[in-house]
């Protein structure tokens, strides 16, 4: 199955209210430190149901491109979003439809490791951006998040597992200076009593604990110079 095929399938299914519902716990804190200003141009890559781009107009941006690899995807953010400002498109994030230093700042939540070649759509970012600015690469399934080893497992896309240090090599070798990297926990979803455990996904109680309060999302930030 393509990634194309998968996420229409899921788009199709609702199942992108569902990822907004879910990343939003920490994608809010991620956007929230981007340094938009008013005017800036926006690119939400995988941009799932567009909420990202809604949440960033209320803070002027003039206009915002989401990207998605699944038409499916990009017609239900459309059906979403009454705003003239913001446009989706599908596109090979591999191969961005823009020109170089068009786009002010780039936000990526839970995408890039779906890529063939997450360092060449790094390198993409890094063409399309504009001088002094940003990448805000915000992922869940990575190598120090033990407990997201198994997603792999359950769908049926490979996927590229990166540690911290390789994203930050990644970013470089892309031609992005690493400004930032550290964990956003989510603290908002329910975590239930320790004698409700286990769980369909948890043995322990500790062990959701660690997955949201400790590991997170982990949140790499480049700057294009």
């Amino acid at each position: 199955m393509s990634i194309r095929e998968a996420f229409d399938a899921w788009a199709q299914e609702g199942k992108d209210r569902g990822m907004e519902e879910r990343h939003w716990h920490t994608a809010k804190h991620a956007l929230a430190r981007m340094p938009i200003e008013e005017g800036d141009t926006v690119l939400d890559l995988g941009t799932g149901s567009g909420y990202a781009l809604r949440a960033l107009r209320e803070r002027s941006i003039a206009r915002g491109y989401g990207l998605d690899a699944a038409p499916e995807m990009v017609a239900n953010a459309k059906s979403y979003t009454e705003d003239d400002a913001i446009a989706f498109l599908r596109s090979d994030f591999q191969a961005l439809p823009f020109a170089e230093n068009s786009i002010d700042h780039a936000f990526s939540m839970e995408a890039i490791y779906y890529a063939d070649d997450p360092v060449e759509v790094l390198s993409e970012l890094r063409r399309v951006l504009s001088p002094g600015g940003t990448v805000y690469c915000a992922v869940d399934y990575y190598e120090e998040n033990v407990h997201s080893h198994e997603w792999q497992e359950y769908i049926e896309i490979p996927m590229t597992r990166w540690s911290r240090e390789e994203y930050r090599e990644a970013f470089r070798e892309a031609g992005l200076y690493v400004a930032e990297q550290d964990n956003i926990p989510d603290r908002e979803v329910e975590i239930p009593p320790a004698d409700a455990f286990p769980t369909e996904s948890f043995e322990t109680r500790e062990a959701m604990v660690e997955r949201y309060h400790t590991y997170g999302t982990l949140l790499t930030v480049g700057v294009a110079p």
